[in-house]
């Protein structure tokens, strides 16, 4: 009887009970370098609520009962000063404390080229995960990835299988990733599935660099009721194609997919974890307490609202050293805005777009400018502006670029990115009427330039940034332009040097017009 009483202590204290039969994952993706909480701006009805950051994501895991495994899909660290200054450094540093499992490379973890992206998988006691990313020459992989890795978590052996975007060819600065191959993704899941398979995993999870459908951005969606008819979109692409994979976590989008998405097709479950580290996903893999199989996966977003997870301590003395350490040079006072530097809400242009715009086609000398929207990645607000809003605003180190373009390739380059009813091009020096058209292409677009409609023939000196110059996504007009000059004016010094020389107020919106 004592011997029976031991043993059953035994079986308790090694977790070999029905709690043991769930596996949580918890997704993070697209960080872009916001380690720290911040007030939710965004949120309608908490606008002032601080949410976010790793202090506030390990103090809810510290709360965590069920085991379970941290993964990554990417864009860790550019967009705020602790990420671009430290270059992915203080990405990999707070995800070795939280003890991340594996990570997925994004577009803007090449930004500042392949040899910095090394440094930063040499330095993480994790995975870097990319089973699609080739040499073009020798067809290698880089040695700094792994197409997959196999972890043991409570007693369950989980596949976790990297797939890169195949955008990153175009948006990240295509220069950097010239030499790389970024295959199918769909293809190249399939082709490895037989081969982990065979290593009997209990589940078999995707960890991409790729979201459901690219019009579904920067949103918080519930989708766990849609179908999807004809040609199935980005992820589910994958899922589809590649029979075995139970669980997709996915990025790049910016999408927060509130509830996941469980495919009546493959049975996968797929989730979507947002921007900036307000929410991540939590997943249960929920296995069979006699066969041990995987019986489903079920979860959806949590966001990390300060006040109801707390900040881990040690985690905030991680991110205050970064922040202190930074802050001593984007603390200084660059300036003043006379009005709120915002986005537009109807997704046309922006009084912030246009400001930028107006800078570049005055620095640049031309007749037009154009950025893309999502190049500028913060507000600034009215009143003291700090070298830190700048660089949250424009994180990414563009130079201005100079040619000639004709009215037919300026009118397929605004065609190219009015796209689901959002403007990705902000411009300058030319007004853009257009209406939504069928299946979210544009329908009637119209140049106008003080007032009078720009022809096919007419030619202009047009103005933009290296990213969209040189094959970037939605620069596909650039490659026929003519006379291309880099003027090697950097985009942010610019825009700092407006804020040094007086009050920057924006332009009035109104350039961009949706017509019913």
């Amino acid at each position: 009887m004592k011997r029976t009483l031991c043993l059953l202590a035994l079986l308790a204290l090694s977790g070999l009970d029905a709690a043991a039969g769930v596996l949580a994952v918890y997704h993070t993706s697209d960080v872009h370098g916001w380690y720290f909480s911040r007030p939710a701006l965004w949120d309608d009805q908490y606008p002032s609520r601080a949410i976010g950051g790793f202090p506030a994501f390990a103090a809810l895991l510290a709360k965590e009962t069920t085991p379970y495994i941290l993964l990554d899909s990417g864009d860790m660290f550019q967009g705020t000063p602790e990420g671009i200054l430290t270059k992915g450094r203080a990405s990999i540093v707070l995800m070795n404390q939280l003890g991340y499992a594996a990570a997925a490379p994004g577009n803007h973890d090449y930004d500042y080229g392949e040899d910095r992206l090394a440094v930063m998988a040499s330095s993480a006691a994790f995975p870097i995960l990319a089973a699609n990313v080739y040499l073009k020459d020798g067809g290698a992989r880089p040695a700094y990835l792994r197409p997959y890795t196999i972890i043991e978590k409570a007693g369950k052996k989980i596949a976790i299988l990297g797939l890169a975007g195949k955008h990153t060819a175009t948006s990240t600065r295509p220069a950097n990733v010239k030499h790389l191959d970024f295959r199918d993704e769909a293809e190249e899941a399939a082709r490895l599935l037989p081969e982990i398979l065979a290593q009997v995993p209990d589940a078999v999870i995707a960890l991409t660099h790729l979201g459901l459908e690219e019009s579904m951005s920067l949103k918080r969606l519930d989708i766990s009721t849609w179908t999807f008819a004809g040609t199935p979109p980005g992820t589910l692409r994958i899922v589809r194609g590649a029979p075995g994979i139970n669980a997709l976590f996915g990025g790049h989008n910016h999408v927060a997919l509130l509830k996941g998405y469980l495919d009546p097709v493959s049975g996968a479950w797929l989730g979507e974890s947002g921007y900036g580290l307000s929410y991540v996903t939590r997943a249960e893999l929920a296995f069979d307490d006699v066969t041990g199989r995987l019986k489903g996966v079920t979860g959806g977003i949590v966001p990390l609202w300060v006040d109801r997870t707390g900040e881990d301590a040690a985690v905030l003395k991680t991110v205050a050293g970064f922040s202190a350490d930074v802050e001593r040079e984007m603390g200084a006072v660059v300036g003043s805005a006379g009005n709120d530097l915002d986005f537009s809400p109807d997704w046309l242009d922006s009084p912030i777009g246009n400001l930028v715009c107006d800078l570049t086609r005055e620095a640049a000398g031309t007749e037009l400018a154009f950025h893309n929207t999502r190049a500028i990645r913060a507000e600034i607000k009215k009143g003291k502006v700090k070298l830190r809003d700048l660089y949250q605003a424009l994180p990414f180190d563009n130079n201005i670029i100079t040619m000639r373009l004709d009215g037919a390739q300026l009118k397929r380059l605004m065609a190219d990115n009015l796209l689901d009813g959002s403007v990705l091009m902000q411009v300058s020096g030319l007004e853009v009427e257009f209406r939504d058209g069928p299946g979210g292409a544009p329908a009637d677009i119209r140049l106008l330039r003080g007032g009078a409609e720009i022809k096919p023939g007419e030619e202009f000196t047009v103005a933009t940034n290296d990213y969209l110059a040189f094959g970037g996504n939605g620069g596909g007009a650039f490659a026929g332009g003519r006379e291309i000059k880099n003027t090697m004016i950097q985009m942010r010094d610019l825009v700092r040097k407006a804020f040094e020389t007086g009050p920057v107020k924006a332009p009035p919106a109104g350039r961009i017009r949706r017509l019913k």
